[in-house]
């Protein structure tokens, strides 16, 4: 299903993330890549490795002018590098949450998760890529 992604989203600010900006468990963050946005609960910070222990919520990406939203509430956890993720602002998360619990989807766990994958795949090559 296709979802038009309001202006403020498709425009937003962008943020520079270092590990000196704290991140608290329940806090919404996101991780973008190219025309795809994961936004994600944090479980746990473990800043003394750098990483963010994160549950995904939702999977975003930009279709042109639309979107196309994926619930991966079912999908596994993930722990990734704190560098990569960025604080996301209320004003963009509840509207995102209302239309996915609105839609309550009956998009296969199987596809979520499947997206999910493929997404990762995209991002930690990308973060290899630039560590080399």
């Amino acid at each position: 299903m296709l979802w038009r992604l309001p202006y403020w989203l498709t425009n937003s600010v962008k943020t520079s993330m270092d590990s000196s900006i704290g991140l608290q468990a329940r806090q919404i963050v996101f991780l973008e890549h190219r025309d795809t946005r994961l936004y994600a609960e944090v479980i746990q910070v473990v800043p003394s490795r750098q990483l963010c222990w994160v549950r995904p919520l939702v999977l975003i990406t930009l279709v042109y002018e639309d979107s196309q939203l994926t619930d991966l509430r079912s999908c596994s956890d993930l722990v990734w590098p704190i560098s990569l993720f960025r604080p996301a602002l209320d004003v963009e998360v509840i509207p995102l949450l209302t239309q996915m619990l609105a839609s309550e989807s009956s998009e296969q766990e199987l596809v979520a998760k499947q997206q999910i994958h493929h997404f990762i795949n995209q991002v930690w090559q990308d973060y290899i890529k630039s560590k080399e």
